[in-house]
């Protein structure tokens, strides 16, 4: 395969599995600024590697191997292994190279944190991402200003993931 064909087929791959990468890193770093960072440096990683890459096998579980790396990388350079304990990390670790694929349990947890938003939250979730429905659009909607909407949503994403972060913590302990 061309390099241009290569180049290609690894950016739709990436574009992919993006959105459960970033959900995954963001259950061990919070800081969204960082996970974003983190990405980056995985996406560079995965570009290296990528011809090794097995096409027969899910890429998303190939990609989350090298997040888990760069995600143990971030931690331990900023010294930030202190947000989670030795057990939490090994949980996670083994959640992310287990079959069943860490991120199946991220969305798994998602899901059940997805029923417990009110309706007009679980609204503004669904019509944002699933949807791909504008803010404007969604404020038009809601009789409510663009910028109401998009605190509504910033909410609704930190309420998601602190009940994400809740749902792990109970697996551990």
């Amino acid at each position: 395969m061309d390099h241009q064909n290569n180049h290609e087929r690894f950016t739709r791959l990436l574009l992919e599995a993006e959105p459960v990468m970033l959900r995954s890193v963001l259950v061990a770093v919070p800081n969204r600024t960082d996970a974003r960072d983190i990405l980056q440096e995985t996406a560079v990683a995965l570009w290296r590697q990528f011809d090794s890459y097995d096409p027969q096998r899910p890429f998303v579980n190939w990609a989350m191997g090298f997040a888990r790396i760069e995600t143990r990388r971030f931690l331990a350079r900023a010294q930030r292994r202190a947000q989670l304990s030795e057990k939490a990390m090994a949980v996670l670790e083994r959640e992310m190279a287990g079959e069943s694929g860490f991120a199946v349990e991220v969305e798994r947890h998602l899901a059940t944190c997805m029923q417990k938003l009110g309706e007009k939250q679980h609204a503004l979730i669904q019509g944002y991402y699933h949807e791909n429905r504008s803010v404007e659009w969604l404020a038009e909607q809601g009789g409510r200003s663009v910028e109401a909407v998009y605190k509504a949503i910033q909410r609704t994403r930190i309420d998601l993931q602190t009940c994400v972060q809740r749902q792990i913590r109970k697996e551990i302990i």
